[in-house]
């Protein structure tokens, strides 16, 4: 059975190491442990500057408030999913199992992570209706890893995706995403484990296997 590619959490940072170039950062981590740790986001400026080892007014020279820096702290959450995504599917032999390892790590992650995934999806950081556009560019950046896979199963004809069809491509990846999106977000919640005494990863490769039966085609794959 795949597992739900779990890493170690990440070490808190030295406050020793960081340069003033640094900063930035810094502050980034020193809210995203506290978001890990509380499962929350409620926290001030003030505490992540206290986490951070700095002045009250420091984080201000970085960002301009509390949801420009929620804001990086949901684009960092991106890039770790895109990075844990792209390490999945490295050694896969086809864009069928790509897909496969691909979303046990994209649940792996939501579910290591609650408060966090929450947060990149949240309407918390909406300004206006609209995502930041930083938070939008993670975003598309994450989602990009599984179009390649589709796009390149559609190519093999190892997903029944005809590769002329841009809508139907597109519809392919909002439809992978959907799944495993909506799958993080019922464990998260406990209501994917309601009808069934199996644990979440055999849960999310049952679900997996189901999905795919209508994504995997008949067509035979073309040889390059």
């Amino acid at each position: 059975m795949i597992a739900l590619m779990a890493t170690a959490p990440a070490s808190k940072p030295s406050k020793a190491g960081y340069h003033h170039g640094d900063l930035r950062q810094r502050l980034v981590d020193a809210a995203t442990e506290i978001l890990r740790e509380t499962q929350r986001w409620d926290f001030s400026l003030r505490e992540v500057a206290r986490r951070a080892g700095v002045s009250h007014n420091a984080p201000y020279g970085h960002f301009a408030d509390k949801s420009a820096l929620l804001a990086a702290v949901g684009v960092a959450g991106y890039e770790a999913l895109r990075q844990r995504m792209l390490m999945a599917s490295a050694d896969a032999l086809d864009a069928d199992a790509a897909l496969t390892a691909t979303g046990m790590a994209y649940i792996g992650f939501g579910l290591e992570n609650p408060a966090h995934y929450r947060l990149m999806f949240g309407q918390e950081l909406q300004s206006d209706g609209a995502l930041p556009s930083n938070l939008l560019a993670a975003a598309e950046a994450a989602r990009a890893v599984l179009r390649d896979i589709v796009h390149r199963g559609a190519e093999d004809a190892s997903l029944d995706v005809d590769p002329a069809d841009a809508l139907g491509l597109t519809a392919a990846v909002l439809a992978c995403w959907a799944l495993v999106h909506g799958f993080t977000l019922l464990a998260i919640d406990g209501l994917a484990q309601m009808e069934s005494t199996v644990d979440v990863a055999q849960l999310a490769i049952l679900t997996a296997t189901r999905f795919r039966r209508g994504l995997v085609g008949t067509r035979p794959p073309r040889h390059r």
